[in-house]
């Protein structure tokens, strides 16, 4: 369905020294650098499946989504979706396509919502009959009825992200690209709208690309991720690999007895590993130490606090994904292989 290979997108930058002198120089001999976005990234992506795209700020994944939905062309290497090039055959490929990004809406602010989706039926060539059973649809996965006479600029972020998802998914598009589609929702709104994304990947085996900064929507909705960091691919597998490979990290949390006094100084003193293995933390009485279970086993651990705390709560906790993707940035892991 989806294949990027060696994609590669560079943007120059026009060097200019300080000063009204450079600024004139620059205008008339301008001078450039090349600044790489995006640096020889591949994966491939079958049909149907949930993958979450990740990465921090200024890692790249924007770069790549829009040059998968055919906003930009690639400085060099290919994407093919559905067998078709995104900047070459754009025409043909928007209709096979629906795009979702974050806060910018699609729809025409100042019509009311049906109507915004009457225009979309002429633009992608919908059929009557094929948009009524549509809208049939998307109203009760995604509970729009109340609203679908009330004007875009009247809705609320929750009624038109749902509105917006409806949208790029009016025309039945192969493949769907959601760019932070829960962000700035409350809890029940975010579920809603993972529901309506779970029940249509089932429904239909709608492929789908997930850019996010929420773990949970990560969780409930993607089996597999790949993670792009400084330009280039750090991780490419499913979360339980990546629990597995990175995920070491366990917290041990403990509750001294009041009768027995503990001195965190001294614990920490006789701890067996390196401060770079380790955080301690304390919150209202209670011990948050977090360690590297590679360095020390769980175990030894809990043999060394009860040799040197008389503790009346004792708990382990595992890596959450927020932890170990969290980890994974500040060491830098390289690509795999």
């Amino acid at each position: 369905m989806i294949e990027v290979e060696h994609l590669r997108k560079e943007f120059k930058r026009i060097i200019k020294d300080p000063g009204l002198s450079g600024s004139i120089k620059a205008l008339f001999h301008p001078k450039y650098e090349i600044i790489p976005a995006v640096e020889d990234i591949s994966f491939q992506v079958p049909a149907g499946e949930v993958l979450g795209f990740i990465g921090p700020n200024g890692a790249g994944k924007s770069t790549v989504i829009k040059m998968l939905t055919g906003i930009l062309t690639p400085t060099s290497g290919t994407c093919t979706i559905n067998g078709k090039n995104p900047t070459a055959d754009r025409k043909k490929y928007v209709k096979e396509i629906g795009v979702v990004f974050g806060q910018r809406t699609q729809l025409w602010w100042d019509l009311p919502l049906r109507e915004t989706y009457g225009v979309l039926k002429e633009i992608y060539e919908v059929p009557e009959e094929r948009y009524r059973e549509r809208m049939t649809m998307l109203n009760e996965v995604l509970e729009m009825d109340s609203f679908m006479a009330s004007p875009v600029r009247t809705l609320s972020l929750g009624q038109r992200m749902r509105a917006d998802i409806a949208a790029s998914l009016l025309h039945s598009p192969k493949v769907l690209f959601l760019d932070e589609p829960t962000i700035g929702l409350d809890v029940v709104v975010k579920n809603n709208i993972r529901k309506a994304i779970q029940q249509i990947n089932r429904t239909e085996q709608t492929t789908v690309i997930l850019t996010t900064h929420d773990i949970s929507d990560i969780e409930l909705l993607c089996s597999r991720i790949v993670m792009v960091d400084k330009g280039k691919k750090v991780y490419d597998g499913s979360l339980e690999t990546l629990k597995n490979k990175y995920g070491t990290m366990r917290e041990l949390s403990f509750l001294p007895e009041e009768a027995q006094p503990f001195s965190s100084e001294a614990f920490l003193k006789a701890l067996p590993l390196s401060a770079a293995d380790y955080t301690f933390s304390e919150e209202n009485g209670r011990m948050h130490l977090r360690f590297n279970s590679e360095k020390m086993p769980v175990k030894d651990l809990l043999s060394f606090t009860l040799s040197h705390c008389s503790a009346k709560d004792i708990a382990i906790r595992e890596a959450d994904v927020e932890e170990i993707i969290r980890r994974l940035y500040r060491e830098g892991v390289q690509p795999d292989e």
